[in-house]
This record gives C-alpha cells, sequence and structure tokens, in this order.
C-alpha cells in the first residue's frame, strides 16, 4: 500500500490520479497508523515552507515521518515535500525543516530574460547509478513549478540536476530517502516512469 500524505498542501489529488492509472490504490491519509503500515509513503505539496512545516506540526506527522524514515519505508518528497526533507529554507528563515537530510533551500536567483516561479519543462543531467531514474533517458524533461531550489549539502544524494539560472539539484537519493524537485505526476511518460521505479523498490 501506498500512504500519501495529507496536511492540506495541495497537490495530493494528481499524485493520486497518476499512481491510479499506474495500476496502483494510493491511501490519502494523516493516520499515523496507516502511514507507518504503508510500503512506501509519499508527501507531496505545493506552498509555503512555512506554513507546511507548521501544518505538518499540527497534524502530529513531524514524528511520524521521522519514524518511516528510521524504519526504512521508501519516502518520496515531491515539490515542496523535497524541500520540506531538508534543513530549512530562505523563504522562511526561523522555521527549521525535517532534518531527514542536509542541505539549504534558496531563492532562485533573478537572472535577465527568466522568470520567477520556474514554471516549465527542464531537461535533466542524471546520475548514471540512480535507482529513481532505471530507464529514464538522459536529458528527458520533466514539469517544475517553484521559485526555491535544493542546494544539498553532500553531493552524493543528488541524482539529477537541471539548469534555471543557477545549478539546481533537482532529485536526491540516500537509502530509502528519495525526493524531486519537479513535478512526476505531472511530467508525462517519463514522470510515470520515475513514480514507477519508486513502486517497485
Amino acid at each position: 500500500m501506498i500512504a500519501i500524505i495529507d496536511y492540506d498542501a495541495g497537490n495530493l489529488r494528481s499524485v493520486e490520479k497518476a499512481l491510479l492509472a499506474l495500476g496502483e490504490t494510493p491511501v490519502v491519509s494523516r493516520e499515523a497508523k496507516t502511514i507507518l503500515a504503508a510500503d512506501k509513503v509519499i508527501l507531496p505539496g505545493v506552498g509555503s515552507f512555512g506554513d507546511a512545516m507548521e501544518r505538518l506540526q499540527q497534524y502530529q506527522l513531524t514524528a511520524v515521518i521521522h519514524q518511516v524514515a528510521e524504519q526504512g519505508t521508501p519516502f518520496l518528497g515531491i515539490c515542496l515535500g523535497m524541500q520540506l526533507m531538508f534543513d530549512g529554507s530562505e523563504e522562511c528563515d526561523d522555521i527549521a525543516g525535517l532534518g531527514l537530510l542536509q542541505g539549504d533551500i534558496l531563492r532562485i536567483p533573478e537572472e535577465e530574460g527568466l522568470k520567477i516561479p520556474h514554471m516549465g519543462w527542464n531537461s535533466l543531467s542524471i546520475r548514471p547509478d540512480s535507482r529513481l531514474f532505471a530507464g529514464v533517458p538522459e536529458a528527458s524533461y520533466v514539469y517544475f513549478v517553484h521559485s526555491y531550489y535544493l542546494k544539498a549539502a553532500d553531493e552524493s544524494v543528488v541524482a539529477a540536476t537541471t539548469e534555471y539560472s543557477t545549478h539546481i539539484h533537482a532529485a536526491v537519493e540516500k537509502g530509502s530517502l528519495f525526493g524531486c524537485q519537479f513535478h512526476p505526476e505531472k511530467s508525462s511518460d517519463m514522470g510515470l516512469q520515475i513514480l514507477k521505479n519508486f513502486i517497485a523498490l
């Protein structure tokens, strides 16, 4: 069973629909018992880093997510969900992230001719041994919507990068922890392949 964590952060239904299209029967839940019993757990999200962390705490989900990580259940953060996995964000300096992985979430630098938020398709440079990107060709295009980006402290966790005004760590994987800054559920066949790879872990 795949649990999608429900913390009122949007984008849950598009992730659910993508998983249904792959023949899965995901459960959208904020119940600790359901999440901890799942074979895989997904943390989607769009919006503000600070608001999202406050909601995770309000629903007593931060401890649950740490428990998921400690028990080695494959865990996938998508967009804001990936950012929340890290230490903190420039968007809300006074609010700590989940700290599952080390790194900072930084504002995309202004550059003439480039719009922020970054919305649209960008190609990926993919680490060849990545489990999340098995069968996904180098330079595949995926769909992004974000104003902040990850700079991981340890580059060995970075599974894919892209360029948009700066060098962006677009996906991470370490042990049972995975994250995508882009939206695999909105990234056509390549995105579905990434979700299939996560399901198959």
